[in-house]
């Protein structure tokens, strides 16, 4: 059974925090009855303390998501036992969690797409500019990583 989840990209201001608050409003809705920890982390060290990237917070408040008051922290080492899976949102990110986990013996790192079939790397907005596709890309994982933890919490 997952009862907690951490949501992991580079700096912890655009995709992390978006899927973050996605799945919070997803389980509030959909599984209210579920006792689910849901945080993000950065891989990076750049932008710990700074609240979510402006465009990522508007594009969450276009759908009626909060966001207020996250802030960036870094994944620590013993995050590994705190949290039953680590959704990741490209290859690079995998490549750097590896660094602050040096394995994965419960194989809990997966990419948030795996659940919704692509495997697909979710693009970074910061880069792009593109914060609706992002937002699309990481509620469709969402969507689909929910009706895998409805499926184990029954």
């Amino acid at each position: 059974m997952i009862k907690s989840i951490m949501f992991v990209c580079h700096g912890n201001i655009c995709r992390s925090p978006m899927a973050e608050f996605i799945m919070k409003k997803i389980v509030s809705e959909e599984l209210p009855q579920a006792d689910i920890l849901i945080a993000s982390a950065a891989t990076s060290t750049e932008e710990i303390g700074n609240p979510v990237y402006p465009p990522a917070k508007a594009e969450l408040n276009r759908h009626g998501i909060s966001c207020d008051g996250k802030t960036a922290v870094r994944l620590r080492p013993d995050d590994y036992d705190k949290y039953d899976i680590f959704l990741v949102m490209d290859e690079n990110n995998i490549r750097n969690i590896m660094r602050i986990f040096p394995a994965d013996p419960q194989h809990k790192i997966h990419k948030l797409s795996e659940f919704s079939g692509s495997g697909a790397d979710i693009s970074d907005p910061w880069y792009t500019r593109d914060f609706g596709t992002a937002y699309n890309d990481i509620l469709k994982g969402c969507k689909a990583f929910a009706l895998t933890l409805s499926a184990r919490q029954s």
